[in-house]
């Protein structure tokens, strides 16, 4: 039976979303709703929940029905000790639709959430209409040193001092600065802090903490898409970026644009790890046309047959190929 909170979550417009549970494999899950229409998933980020979507629902809704999860382990979603592992979301989220009665959804996947979208696509090709890929992890080993630090032993231990009175000052100052130096992790200062904020609860940490190390160790990203995205084609493919990420570098933008055919690439200039919040309205109208000028994808099981057969050739799998377009796409975003 769906439950619905007592309390209701503001959009950006003022328009009231709901937050609802519902229980799947004997865990609360919550999600935010609104709309009718073809079905769109917001997915967010790692240690983020749905609320990062408020400003974005109640005008996506006004023609579609649009579902924000809390993935498990965020936001009011249950914590419990459990795979975080992006493969494990994947599986949470088509779960969720199933409860719901969603066959097909367009997917918009922000940073660890676009992972979790390009899996749900390689696994479930068959339910995805479309892909929104915004600053999406799982692209190249590039990411910021914060969360290879975080992924260390012992780290929890160090993030449980957030729990201690007084703990949030020193990094609200921290944070400041970055702001203040105008460094890219500062542009994000907003987000970041609210990230942070989120940290205290024991359960939320440990969440975090396993999340974290699926996709990322001392050397950075573990998990890579480029391999499979050869896959993509045939599936409309939005790829949304800041050019002042300072979470996963803007080349990571070039390089799946370039690995994903037929994938189109927009980079928000001056944003950072979060554009749908530096610019909401640009966002917004972009993936609005996105949808309206191209098709849902029409899957075939003999065509992901062929092309898993086809693979990708030898060369295009080979690391110095991938580092020579990860090079030239670097050079490309320069000029």
């Amino acid at each position: 039976m769906e439950q619905i909170s007592p309390g209701r979550h503001l959009a950006g417009d003022g328009s009231e979303v709901a937050l609802r549970f519902r229980t799947v494999h004997g865990y609360r899950r919550a999600y935010r709703a609104a709309g009718e229409g073809p079905a769109m998933v917001l997915i967010h980020g790692i240690g983020d929940s749905s609320a990062t979507w408020d400003p974005l629902i109640a005008q996506l809704a006004d023609s579609h029905r649009v579902i924000a999860p809390d993935l498990l382990g965020h936001g009011a979603s249950e914590k419990p000790r459990a795979d975080y592992s992006v493969a494990a979301y994947a599986n949470g989220v088509r779960d969720l639709l199933g409860v719901l009665g969603i066959e097909r959804v367009t997917l918009v996947g922000h940073s660890f959430g676009g992972g979790v979208a390009m899996q749900f696509a390689y696994q479930y090709p068959e339910r995805v209409d479309r892909l929104v890929l915004v600053s999406t992890g799982g692209v190249g080993p590039q990411v910021t040193p914060v969360l290879r630090g975080i992924s260390l032993p012992g780290a929890a231990l160090l993030l449980s001092l957030l729990g201690l009175p007084g703990a949030g000052g020193p990094v609200r100052s921290v944070v400041a600065l970055l702001r203040l130096l105008g460094t890219s992790l500062g542009r994000d200062a907003p987000d970041l802090m609210g990230l942070v904020e989120a940290l205290p609860d024991v359960r939320a940490r440990a969440a975090f903490v396993r999340a974290l190390r699926s996709v990322v160790d001392w050397r950075g990203q573990v998990v890579t898409m480029l391999d499979r995205c050869y896959l993509a084609q045939g599936m409309p493919t939005l790829l949304v970026w800041g050019d002042r990420d300072g979470v996963l570098p803007v080349t990571h933008a070039f390089t799946a644009h370039e690995a994903m055919p037929g994938s189109r690439l927009e980079i928000f200039p001056g944003a950072g790890h979060f554009p749908f919040h530096t610019d909401p309205a640009r966002f917004l109208a972009l993936v609005e046309e996105f949808i309206g000028s191209t098709q849902p994808a029409s899957w075939s099981p003999d065509q992901w047959r062929h092309l898993l057969r086809a693979g990708r050739s030898d060369d295009d799998a080979h690391p110095a190929t991938m580092e020579r377009r990860y090079r030239e796409a670097s050079e490309r975003s320069a000029t």
